[in-house]
């Protein structure tokens, strides 16, 4: 037997649009907040690739140096295998995030080197402050190591 008041009400059940539709838009905020966080961490750990192969760049022509009274002050050399007279560095660089290169940091002197890292590809996204890193035979870097790029 029904009681009065049960009479005029139903249960209601499930979720109604609205409801649905307020889900639906936070959690679309959410993920745009989340995507673009995650892209720019993404640009930011990738800048390694650079950091890494030019810090090895930098290994290699010392001891190619002490080896020859020289630098490598040339790309194809670069590029060739170690054991035969180059760094075995590649360009691009493993990742395929950055292009190499390597030349005189003083135009036609061997005995000084300028090591470049350009972004390519989807690293182009990365703040222009951040897209070209340089080493050289002094240890000088660029962008200066106050600008947050090379950590």
């Amino acid at each position: 037997m029904q009681t009065e008041t049960t009479i005029g009400l139903k249960r209601q059940r499930g979720v109604t649009l609205l409801e649905l539709m307020i889900v639906v838009a936070v959690v679309g905020i959410l993920s745009a907040i989340a995507t673009a966080s995650y892209r720019s961490y993404l640009i930011r750990t990738n800048r390694s690739d650079a950091t890494s192969q030019l810090l090895r760049i930098q290994v290699g022509e010392e001891k190619y140096f002490l080896q020859n009274g020289a630098y490598v002050t040339d790309s194809a050399t670069m590029a060739t295998a170690s054991n035969a007279g180059g760094l075995g560095v590649s360009t691009p660089t493993l990742a395929g995030y950055y292009a190499l290169s390597v030349a005189p940091r003083l135009a036609g002197n061997t005995s000084t080197y300028l090591a470049t890292a350009t972004a390519i590809g989807s690293q182009l996204a990365d703040s222009a402050t951040c897209r070209t890193f340089t080493i050289d035979d002094q240890g000088g870097r660029t962008p200066a190591d106050s600008t947050g790029c090379w950590h």
